[in-house]
């Protein structure tokens, strides 16, 4: 069984329990409710034998390994058997966004992590990008989704963030992250951005600009802010993203601020790659 087919059967096992949830009879609720505790706490001793035994044996490579496979980590957490620290799984998953981060010319430090809450840093000179709030949220949440579901939440210090708007940028994170959030989007693989892009490539019905620089992946709305024509035909050369129409140039490395205009920008897009290469894409976000 695959990921994807794991994530699958996960999202049934939480249908399947919102239907019981919803069940009018009281009686039959509880009935059916207590039947599935028993089973779960049945399998819960079995998983925390089996991880006892292992612990006495094992140099941390098996532990390691279980924690990396998506399925195996989830159960563990499901029952509070996980081998790696809440804060080095944190650790783990902003290592993983970091590049995205920097991408956008930004970069995040962990500073605490206590009572179940992660307090972070964001720095660097993504802060003045008027999309960053949104897109660091989306791509730090996704990642501590699929890292560290039982934190209880984050605070961020350093986002951009409107004059009337706290100190803090509070990262909601829901009590339940055992899945990909609604408005992360597959791409797929982007064997098609081999000679570097742009590409613009509809995606769940809306047109996303990527583009590679040598090992990393960016993605735009494909929109020219200055003459509202598509970027579909735009040069890239370096850095340096030029819009067939108006000519106007954009930094791509820089969340697509303009060379030509300084109040204008692309508006960056969210973007992450899995372990298996595929690309998926934050289209809920605004700026």
């Amino acid at each position: 069984m695959d990921d994807r087919e794991a994530r699958e059967r996960v999202a049934r096992v939480e249908a399947s329990l919102e239907e019981l949830e919803g069940l009018a009879d009281p009686a039959t609720r509880e009935r059916a409710t207590e039947a599935l505790q028993a089973l779960l706490d049945l399998y819960g001793e079995g998983l925390e034998r089996i991880v006892a035994r292992l612990a006495e044996r094992d140099d941390g490579e098996l532990a390691a390994a279980l924690a990396g496979d998506e399925l195996v980590s989830h159960l563990l957490l499901l029952h509070g058997l996980h081998p790696v620290p809440l804060e080095a799984r944190v650790r783990g998953a902003l290592d993983e966004v970091r590049p995205y981060l920097e991408s956008h010319g930004g970069d995040v430090d962990l500073l605490t992590v206590e009572g179940g809450v992660a307090r972070l840093r964001l720095r660097g000179s993504c802060s003045g990008c008027p999309s960053s709030t949104m897109t660091l949220k989306l791509a730090i949440e996704e990642a501590i989704q699929k890292a560290a579901p039982d934190l209880a939440g984050i605070e961020a210090e350093g986002a951009a963030a409107a004059d009337s708007a706290p100190a803090l940028l509070q990262l909601e994170v829901s009590e339940s992250l055992r899945g990909p959030t609604e408005s992360w989007a597959m791409a797929g693989g982007m064997p098609e951005l081999s000679n570097g892009g742009p590409l613009v490539k509809e995606v769940s019905g809306e047109p996303v600009l990527f583009l590679r620089l040598e090992a990393n992946l960016y993605a735009y709305r494909p929109t020219c802010p200055s003459c509202d024509e598509t970027l579909a035909d735009a040069a890239l050369s370096g850095v340096e993203l030029e819009c067939a129409a108006c000519g106007n140039r954009y930094d791509v490395l820089r969340a697509g601020r303009c060379l030509d205009s300084p109040l204008l920008h692309l508006e960056p897009v969210p973007l992450l790659v899995d372990g298996d290469g595929l690309v998926r894409v934050a289209l809920g976000a605004a700026a």
